[in-house]
């Protein structure tokens, strides 16, 4: 009697990382427990890089403040996690590319403006100061810091 020669069926399905799609060097997110690249390792300190999806979604994400903060419930629902950032970050830290899941019904809100010369910042992605809850756009924040240490150098002469 002849025998066939088959190979194993395999069932087991390929994890990868849910951000990138890579199949390679994954863990599983303390906070949503969704496979993700084992990847921190790849951020140069200070860089301000977002080239690890690991790290993205444990830095950006409603999801992962929500766990850090030992906060109860679905992060989505959350009223804590919404009374913690301004409106324009609450909205970007639920939406963008590291999420898993996104935020459904983001609110809705007034784009951040330079107190200065009137321009729009983006909080999420643009340079920029805040004072006092007036932001400043990278090159009014400048001259205003360049004003005050004049004024501070003028006081002490």
């Amino acid at each position: 009697m002849k025998t066939k020669n088959t190979k194993p069926k395999r069932n087991a399905v390929k994890q990868k990382c849910g951000l990138c799609g890579k199949a390679r060097q994954l863990t599983e997110t303390e906070c949503c427990a969704n496979w993700i690249c084992d990847d921190e390792d790849k951020y140069v300190a200070f860089s301000y890089a977002r080239n690890s999806c690991h790290r993205n979604h444990s830095h950006y994400t409603l999801c992962a403040y929500h766990h850090n903060e030992g906060h109860s419930g679905n992060w989505q629902a959350c009223t804590a996690c919404e009374n913690d950032f301004e409106t324009e970050m609450y909205v970007w830290y639920g939406t963008n590319e590291y999420n898993f899941t996104k935020l459904s019904n983001p609110p809705v809100y007034e784009p951040t403006k330079c107190t200065g010369c009137g321009i729009v910042i983006d909080l999420a992605n643009d340079g920029y100061s805040e004072d006092n809850k007036q932001y400043f756009c990278e090159e009014c924040g400048y001259r205003r810091m360049k004003q005050r240490l004049a004024r501070a150098s003028d006081s002490e002469n």
